[in-house]
């Protein structure tokens, strides 16, 4: 976990007249992402192949994951409303509780009852997810103090990018060794404690507004505030084309398992995902180290690593050999690991009034983009060789940064060539 040394540039935020902790904070976060992505993964792993084989239908599973995804684009449509209302540490106490709850339904009702309920459960496990990630994201600034905020957000991916390798190698051992029914028992055990580790977290309360939120008027605030930013756009932009490649990939992985290893698809996917997800922790904790924190240079840090990370997939699944996937693996993760600390430290720099909408609207772009995306790339893997579908999704992404590139050195020259006007 991150040291008091780490993460020390100051111990106490001062926020209209309350002390808030902000190292204590920072390591109880860190300790809650830690715990509660690690379950995430377990039962991501887990769920997947029960539903498989519950129903021995991939239509059944196709159904479990969409609407999971359904889940995550209708908390991204409330999540503003939601938090507007009732903010602070008791909503994210509430959420990790849910899925503890939702999860222990597969502990007490007999299987024969169980196939019906799985879409039901996977809607509201991508409910919780991410509306427990619109609420801790949008809020971090009410409890990390700004000089913290950049190397709190590389130690949360640093600890997500743990419990995905955790997570993902626990799950099939338990599984394996133990049965499903142990995985899920301990899923909710690790929802039940990131709760108890939430509990004693201390909030900043932030500036109350006078006028009534309604809805219309957050997302009117947020188009405005993002035609005033060109750059913040083009993040999202940049962001949403990136989950299309993710989809991709995501889709593609065991395909290139099996093709390379038909022998160990499985343990080849295993090995992957713990080498991007190695890479993942490395990238983000150089971003965190570079020099320079100012806004230009988070935003600058996001690009280079959706370009990195885009470029590492395409190269791995061009490759024949196990050890060429596994090589390119890293860089993959590099970017991602670069592109996450860039942009949520980047977005939480943005004032109250924007930074909640903000969030749910990057939660709404990416669910729905994951969501299209795997719909649309899996046809192709049947026409297509692996190599070149990731290439054209992730193309995707690559394409959008060269467009958002050109319009910025475009409005730079007409910027430059405008006349100043007199004073």
């Amino acid at each position: 976990m991150a040291s008091d040394q780490a993460i020390r540039n100051g111990d106490t935020l001062h926020t209209q007249g309350l002390n808030v902790n902000s190292t204590r904070n920072a390591q109880l976060i860190i300790a809650a992402r830690l715990i509660s992505d690690f379950g995430a993964f377990l039962n991501m792993v887990a769920l997947a192949t029960y539903v498989y084989l519950l129903s021995n239908s991939a239509m059944s599973v196709g159904i479990f994951l969409a609407s999971r995804v359904a889940g995550g684009i209708f908390a991204s449509l409330i999540g503003t409303r939601f938090y507007r209302r009732w903010a602070g540490r008791l909503p994210l106490i509430a959420f990790d509780l849910l899925r503890a709850g939702l999860l222990g339904l597969l502990l007490v009702l007999p299987v024969t009852q169980q196939a019906l309920l799985l879409p039901l459960i996977a809607f509201g496990l991508g409910f919780g997810n991410s509306m427990f990630a619109i609420g801790l994201n949008s809020q971090l600034p009410h409890m990390i103090e700004k000089a913290q905020l950049l190397t709190t957000n590389a130690w949360i991916t640093s600890a997500s990018s743990a419990a995905m390798v955790g997570g993902s190698l626990v799950a099939g051992v338990l599984v394996a060794g133990f049965g499903f029914e142990t995985v899920f028992a301990l899923n909710v055990a690790t929802y039940l404690l990131a709760a108890l580790l939430i509990v004693p977290l201390r909030f900043s309360r932030p500036a109350s507004s006078d006028e009534p939120l309604h809805q219309q008027a957050e997302w009117s605030a947020l188009r405005q505030g993002l035609r005033t930013a060109p750059v913040l756009t083009a993040m999202l932009a940049v962001a949403m084309a990136d989950t299309l490649g993710s989809a991709a990939h995501n889709v593609g992985l065991p395909i290139i398992s099996k093709l390379l290893t038909p022998e160990s698809p499985s343990t080849t996917l295993g090995m992957m995902l713990a080498v991007w997800a190695i890479g993942k922790l490395i990238g983000a904790r150089i971003a965190s180290r570079l020099k320079g924190t100012d806004n230009a240079h988070l935003e600058r840090r996001f690009f280079f690593g959706v370009l990195l990370m885009s470029c590492g997939f395409i190269l791995m699944f061009q490759q024949q050999t196990l050890y060429g996937l596994l090589l390119f693996s890293l860089p993959a993760g590099l970017g991602d690991g670069f592109s996450e600390v860039g942009l949520m430290s980047r977005l939480q720099r943005e004032p109250d009034n924007l930074r909640l909408p903000i969030f749910s609207f990057l939660t709404l772009l990416q669910m729905t983009g994951f969501g299209i995306g795997m719909l649309i790339a899996a046809p192709f893997y049947s026409w297509w060789t692996p190599g070149a579908v990731v290439l054209l999704f992730h193309g995707i992404p690559l394409t959008t940064l060269l467009v958002a590139k050109g319009l910025a050195l475009r409005n730079g020259r007409v910027r430059r060539s405008s006349p100043t006007p007199a004073p």
